[in-house]
């Protein structure tokens, strides 16, 4: 079904690009107290996404959009937040191993090379997964492997190209390595050029590893990125950037617990039945059965990274919390996300507000300038909490004082 959109694009008037000045010597985030950041990991290439292996190697996907939904919505990008990936993605997946847990990694090697935009990985029996943009690959593994000890396959194709940065495809297995979990975002912002486009998009896939056997697990998702089981249930969450413009405070990004068949409103409606008035035709059977998010995030604010922290070294407060890796978005009038959120959580759901847990990114709101950006965010084998920064090409690690 086709779709006439009023207004598909995004207002330029309503952008705040920033622009990133890299960190100072000696300059980390903020954390609260009884916490210390320390760098764990430079001089990386756009690291967007993070996995931990049961021996505690961390792998890191370097990858980024090459600005080229930025360029096609016109934008200048000349000091501005995208310009940071104007260089061409390194696409790999680079090893980091800090066997004696002193944030110090000892081992640093590149585990894969000439990939194609990677984001999601996962280990599932003796296969090491990458998701591409344009689809999976599977890879000999075990842990402990330095590289991966035979060439990969295609397990699964994947629509690939689309809106702004909608090429991330970010993956989790479940617990008995049966079944895994790949999140598609959209082709567009509204559906602006037809749902035709939206094929296997705005959705979670759930793809069965015995089988080779594919459905939808979830719909109506405009850009699910961060996948994550939550501790004490197996409740699927993801965290979702929205829809653009529709100005600074609408509509928020969410954090949401995924039901089996769910449909969460996009393109129709937002934050349940809350109905986008630019999407013509409606489909007022689809907005009736949409489902609420849990959670909302804020507009805006590039909500992306995703983990719960099972670990005691943390106060037990963020026990079994959702820690949330905010990127920081262009399409507001104030710069908005930029920190590393924390949602206390209790038998499985949602028990307080977000909180602000790693900020300092932005030094000067005035001047529109950041020192990084976060993205994902991991819990590392002595539970210390890792955050990607991919602006500032470096990896954090927070822990206990």
């Amino acid at each position: 079904m086709a779709l006439a959109v009023v207004a598909g694009c995004v207002p330029m008037e309503n952008s705040k690009f920033c622009r990133v000045i890299g960190w100072p010597a000696g300059k980390t985030p903020r954390a609260p107290g009884g916490f210390r950041v320390q760098e764990f990991a430079r001089d990386l290439i756009n690291p967007r996404n993070l996995m931990v292996a049961s021996n505690g190697d961390v792998f890191v996907a370097e990858a980024n959009s090459e600005a080229t939904g930025m360029r096609k919505l016109g934008a200048d990008l000349s000091g501005a937040s995208g310009a940071q990936r104007l260089e061409p993605s390194a696409n790999r997946i680079t090893l980091l191993r800090d066997a004696n847990g002193d944030g110090n990694p000892e081992v640093r090697v590149t585990f894969l090379a000439n990939l194609d935009q990677p984001y999601g990985m996962s280990i599932a029996g003796n296969q090491f997964l990458v998701a591409n943009t344009d689809g999976i690959d599977a890879y000999p593994y075990k842990p402990g492997d330095l590289a991966p000890s035979g060439p990969g396959h295609r397990l699964l194709e994947l629509p690939a190209g689309g809106y702004n940065n909608h090429w991330t495809r970010n993956l989790l297995v479940d617990e008995a390595h049966q079944k895994l979990y790949v999140s598609v975002g959209s082709a567009s912002n509204i559906a602006e050029h037809g749902m035709q486009e939206e094929v296997r998009r705005a959705n979670i896939l759930e793809y069965d590893l015995r089988t080779q056997s594919e459905r939808v697990y979830a719909s109506g998702l405009r850009n699910p990125v961060g996948l994550a089981w939550a501790p004490g249930s197996r409740r699927l969450w993801t965290v979702v950037n929205e829809r653009d413009g529709l100005g600074d405070e609408l509509a928020p990004d969410y954090l949401t617990s995924l039901k089996d068949g769910g449909f969460y409103g996009w393109p129709y409606s937002y934050s349940g039945n809350q109905v986008d008035e630019r999407v013509s035709p409606q489909d007022s059977t689809l907005v009736k059965k949409a489902l609420k998010p849990d959670l909302a995030l804020g507009a805006h604010t590039a909500s992306l990274g995703l983990t719960f922290y099972r670990g005691d070294r943390f106060p037990s407060r963020y026990r079994d919390g959702a820690f949330i890796g905010q990127h920081g978005s262009w399409n507001r009038s104030e710069l908005s996300g930029y920190k590393v959120m924390f949602v206390p959580f209790q038998d499985g759901h949602p028990s307080g507000p977000p909180e602000n847990f790693l900020t300092g990114f932005i030094p000067d709101f005035n001047r529109n300038e950041v020192y990084g950006r976060p993205v994902a965010v991991a819990v590392a084998w002595d539970e210390s909490l890792l955050v990607a920064d991919d602006a500032g090409n470096r990896i954090w690690r927070i822990c206990r004082e």
